[in-house]
């Protein structure tokens, strides 16, 4: 654990020290006056987007841009970031059971839709007895993978499903539907040799895929995989934190997201005290 918190200090200075780099803020106030906010690049429109806005509010909004083998959590924890907006609320409560730690949800902002895919069928019910269907193989995807094909009528969970993957939690397969769990960033290549795979919003879209091609996929319903801010447990009631939010959820910022993303993207505010038990992070499964 030391060790990795050593190694997750030094690569967070690096990106901090080429922060020109990472960001677009405005040099106009002090650096300590910042609200760094660390993100992955897939969101980096909508936080340069919200950057102007909250300038002319008087906040300072340093960017700050991590690749997929840094955790922004981990940072948040070092204290080199004041905020992070990159994970939904089904992986902030692994990461606080995992860590024993207590990072808390602040505001919701997007849902980034999972979705089925494929090249042979359009409808879930032309999904062939004995077929294939290939998903991510990390425990958080797989699970919510399974939650869409449940809410689809394809397989049944196990009463005890607490939302991590797994074949052991399909309680009843009747199409027989033959799972293959795959490294989430090679689900669209699988898609050549199954009769459908569940895709990562990100993944599908470099793949070039859209949203519209899925043929299923999640709602901004789907609260454990809405995407959300997140601080620090003693800093959740700051009220610049609160308008930073109060931007993100505007009608304004929802249509830039919409326009740009072209649908990708499901601007969601569900208020915290409806997804009360996600922010309890170690209440029982």
């Amino acid at each position: 654990m030391n060790t990795s918190r050593k190694v997750t200090a030094a690569l967070s200075l690096m990106l901090l020290l080429t922060a020109g780099g990472c960001t677009s803020s405005s040099s106009s106030g002090a650096e300590d006056d910042e609200i760094r906010v660390g993100i992955r690049n897939s969101e980096q429109r909508t936080w340069a987007y919200l950057q102007e806005v909250a300038a002319e509010e008087g906040i300072q909004l340093e960017l700050v841009e991590f690749n997929s083998s840094v955790d922004p959590n981990q940072i948040l924890l070092e204290g080199d970031i004041d905020l992070n907006a990159f994970q939904h609320l089904a992986y902030l409560k692994t990461f606080n059971e995992n860590h024993d730690e207590s990072i808390v949800p602040i505001g919701t902002t997007i849902i980034a839709p999972l979705g089925l895919y494929s090249n042979t069928i359009t409808e879930i019910n032309e999904l062939p007895d004995n077929g294939k269907i290939a998903l991510p193989n990390d425990s958080s995807n797989w699970g919510r993978a399974l939650a869409l094909l449940e809410d689809a009528g394809v397989i049944e969970l196990t009463d005890d499903f607490n939302g991590l993957g797994g074949e052991d939690k399909i309680k009843s397969n009747p199409k027989k539907i033959e799972i293959i769990a795959v490294d989430a960033g090679n689900t669209p290549r699988a898609m050549e040799d199954v009769d459908a795979a569940i895709i990562n919003n990100g993944v599908a879209v470099e793949a070039g895929l859209s949203l519209s091609d899925a043929v299923i996929h999640e709602d901004e319903t789907a609260e454990p995989y809405i995407n959300v801010i997140a601080t620090l447990e003693d800093r959740k009631d700051d009220p610049t934190f609160a308008r930073i939010v109060e931007l993100y959820q505007s009608e304004e910022t929802a249509a830039f997201i919409n326009e740009t993303y072209g649908g990708n993207y499901l601007p969601t505010s569900v208020p915290l005290e409806a997804i009360a038990f996600y922010q309890e992070m170690r209440e029982g499964e």
